[in-house]
């Protein structure tokens, strides 16, 4: 009977070894929710079949539901890294206490956000009084958190100064609301306005682009801080190996909407953190 027991106990131990071995074999990754899931994947796929060649490992999608759930899943060693918005970082930064941000796209270090309207009597945010007006997520650092920052600093407080607020939840729906006519204007990032244009999924004889915010950092891949240094130390490198003149890197780049890949640190989101305090949606 002692026999069985220990043979039981032993072969338990191994399944369990055996378990977080798969697990170490494997890099789970995940993006905040700014487009479609479907987008989401289509782009990531090349992107993950890069990594695991580099990485020699497994490389997993993990989507998730919203923005929040992106931070959750970083505090809680679900995911491994993730595709945050620079205001997300801010949030797993606060929330875990070592997110790493590993490496940002160039352009993610003079990022913008695009206000918008089919309303051709719209010429600036002073011509907005009283009409209605769309974020992306409230969560989104380039369809929220910087175009409310610097519409505070103008005296634009968006809840009194507009006829309703609504918040389409990412920045393609937010083009498809104006598109629409559900709102006379919205916001969305510079990137996906730029990628939407490109694929002629806008209707740029009805929706134009009438301001422009001032830059800031925005987007990076974090990891956890939990995660093996050596593995977070060849994530970063295979990033920042993409080369735009290899056509199959291109291809991957191209997916991110991205030139090329920089390294990026904490310091960096020192101004987004301010700009939420002063939003009051940091506690």
């Amino acid at each position: 009977m002692l026999n069985r027991t220990l043979a039981l106990a032993v072969g338990l131990t191994l399944s369990f070894c055996t378990l977080l071995a798969q697990a170490a074999d494997t890099l789970k990754v995940s993006a905040i929710p700014d487009e479609a899931p479907t987008e989401l994947l289509r782009k990531f796929k090349p992107l993950g079949t890069y990594l695991e060649q580099q990485l020699g490992m497994k490389v997993e999608f993990v989507p998730v539901s919203d923005y929040p759930a992106v931070v959750e899943a970083l505090a809680t060693d679900r995911i491994d890294m993730a595709w945050l918005g620079g205001f997300t970082f801010v949030q797993a930064r606060l929330k875990t206490g070592n997110a790493i941000p590993l490496v940002q796209r160039e352009q993610d270090a003079q990022f913008t956000s695009k206000f918008i309207t089919a309303d051709p009597a719209v010429k600036s945010l002073a011509d907005l009084k009283g009409k209605t007006f769309a974020f992306g997520s409230v969560s989104s650092t380039s369809g929220s958190l910087m175009p409310r920052y610097f519409m505070l600093k103008d005296g634009i407080k968006p809840e009194t100064y507009f006829s309703r607020v609504g918040y389409s939840g990412a920045h393609d729906a937010t083009v498809a609301w104006v598109q629409a006519g559900k709102v006379d204007a919205g916001v969305l990032n510079a990137s996906v306005w730029e990628k939407l244009v490109a694929a002629g999924k806008v209707d740029t004889t009805k929706v134009r682009v009438f301001a422009t915010t001032p830059a800031y950092f925005d987007y990076n891949w974090t990891v956890r801080g939990t995660l093996d240094p050596a593995l977070a130390a060849k994530i970063k490198a295979a990033f920042l190996a993409l080369d735009p003149a290899n056509p199959k890197d291109k291809e991957i780049l191209d997916l991110q909407a991205a030139s090329r890949f920089i390294e990026t640190k904490p310091e960096n989101y020192k101004g987004i953190e301010e700009a939420a305090r002063a939003a009051e949606l940091l506690k």
